[in-house]
């Protein structure tokens, strides 16, 4: 019997200095938060998001939460971001006491509608965190205006957004603070790792001392304040280094798998694709699709499970973070109410996006999408 061949939903592409780097970074002994290669993977990623400052941590849910401290949120305060992203930007507000207000998204871009954003603003609201969701920036000058005008502070979430451009603009570069993750599954990665993007030097100085415990920078063993261990290892930033010297080389190969998808999938009934807003280029993070039962035939978890049982891997869109119990109470309080976000999440599911994937593996999991579809009906 042949073995069925698994397409998985990601591999991380380390096919260059990854392991030279990793080898020389253990034999210098420096391998926990100092470094040549912290050193060189901030320098080297203030260029990617065209910031001044670039500050390596553990992961991107200490970024946001990081974020959050050096913005002096406290409890009783309110932040309001989008009820469709993953669950770290809500668990970040929670971290420092604060509320996650959740508002829903635009169905031109996912991301969060920034009317409906202004309309959750209230005496609590202290700032908005704009999830890049899916890789396809928000529309951050007019979340910026309305944060402007209620005097509010914006973070940029760009966890999944690496090289993407707003306006021409990096993702990382349009807010307050932008942050990243460099989690297994993202377009660079070192396995756990994050980043926080700033070009106010003195909030820079701020993220830095609370990262490294609290201790001042000009007297060892001096803590003025209250930190933390937020650092990111110089092992995990050689693998980050060696990623980013191939960022062109791994953004295309992404984005060649990206245009087969679309144009193997066009006219499928009932499969539409992510929307791009003209001012958008995305970053080719996963390839998302949404599914219109009545259409294609069956909804999102029949096509999944069917994907499944030919061996190819997909994830459903991230749960509502609304509905999810440690917000739901709260949400329903409030009266949220946030349909497209609903939809979506119902309907959404991510396909396999990895520099490993072949010819033939796009097309046979778009032949069985297509198969899946006309069996159903």
């Amino acid at each position: 019997m042949v073995e069925m061949k698994k397409i998985e939903l990601s591999i991380p592409d380390l096919q260059g200095n990854e392991e030279d780097y990793v080898v020389d970074a253990i034999r210098s002994t420096w391998i926990s938060s100092t470094g040549k290669y912290v050193n060189e993977f901030e320098r080297m990623f203030t260029d990617i998001a065209g910031t001044q400052q670039a500050i390596s941590v553990c992961n991107g849910t200490v970024a946001l939460h990081l974020a959050l401290l050096a913005l002096d949120v406290r409890p009783g305060d309110e932040v309001i971001v989008p009820s469709l992203t993953y669950i770290a930007t809500a668990n970040a507000v929670r971290y420092v006491g604060a509320e996650p207000v959740f508002v829903d998204v635009s169905p031109e871009t996912w991301c969060m509608d920034p009317e409906l954003t202004e309309q959750a603003i209230t005496r609590k609201t202290k700032g908005i965190i704009a999830v890049d969701l899916y890789g396809h920036p928000a529309d951050m000058d007019a979340i910026n205006h309305i944060a402007a005008i209620h005097g509010l502070w914006v973070v940029e979430d760009a966890a999944e957004a690496h090289t993407a451009k707003y306006k021409g603009r990096r993702a990382g570069s349009l807010a307050k603070i932008g942050t990243f993750s460099f989690y297994g599954n993202k377009v660079f990665t070192s396995g756990e790792g994050g980043a926080i993007t700033v070009n106010d030097p003195d909030l820079a100085l701020r993220i830095r001392t609370l990262r490294g415990q609290g201790m001042d920078p000009d007297r060892r063993y001096y803590f003025p304040i209250t930190g933390y261990n937020f650092r990111l290892t110089n092992v995990a930033c050689a693998i980050l280094c060696a990623q980013l010297e191939r960022a062109g080389s791994i953004i295309a190969k992404r984005q060649s798998v990206f245009n087969r998808y679309r144009e193997l999938l066009d006219g499928v009934p009932g499969i539409d694709f992510q929307p791009v807003a003209e001012w958008a280029e995305p970053a080719p993070w996963l390839f998302s699709i949404t599914i219109d039962p009545a259409s294609f035939g069956c909804n999102r978890d029949d096509l999944a499970d069917y994907l499944r049982g030919n061996g190819v891997d997909t994830r459903p869109f991230f749960i509502p973070l609304h509905s999810l119990p440690p917000f739901r109470n709260e949400s329903a309080a409030r009266g949220e109410h946030l349909p497209i976000t609903d939809a979506l999440a119902a309907s959404g599911l991510n396909l396999p996006t990895h520099a490993f994937l072949t010819e033939e593996d796009i097309v046979s999991v778009c032949d069985l999408i297509r198969a899946c579809g006309k069996i159903k009906k």
